[in-house]
């Protein structure tokens, strides 16, 4: 079994509140989820209305597939027509 982490940090110019923020968070959120089948949550920067920390985790049978998918996972947050991408950290291993 192999375990695969992503933790992806985005920057929301245009939100000026929480509210704001919520409503980015969930749509990304729901989205990833249903399109690569991972966990995923906001993991960090919760009171911080214009930057976004989101970690996913995933686990497979092929190191591969596993780094493949947080690869796309990676390419879908910085293809964001409203976040913008900084930075992300992955590991993948059993």
């Amino acid at each position: 079994m192999i375990s695969g982490t992503l933790r992806a940090r985005l920057l929301l110019r245009q939100s000026r509140s929480l509210k704001d923020k919520r409503q980015v968070v969930r749509s990304i959120l729901d989205r990833l989820r249903n399109s690569f089948n991972v966990s995923a949550s906001e993991v960090d920067t919760h009171d911080d209305v214009k930057v976004l920390t989101l970690g996913f985790a995933i686990v497979g049978t092929e190191h591969g597939a596993v780094k493949g998918a947080l690869q796309a996972i990676a390419e879908a947050l910085r293809a964001h027509p409203v976040a913008e991408y900084l930075d992300s950290e992955m590991e993948v291993g059993r």
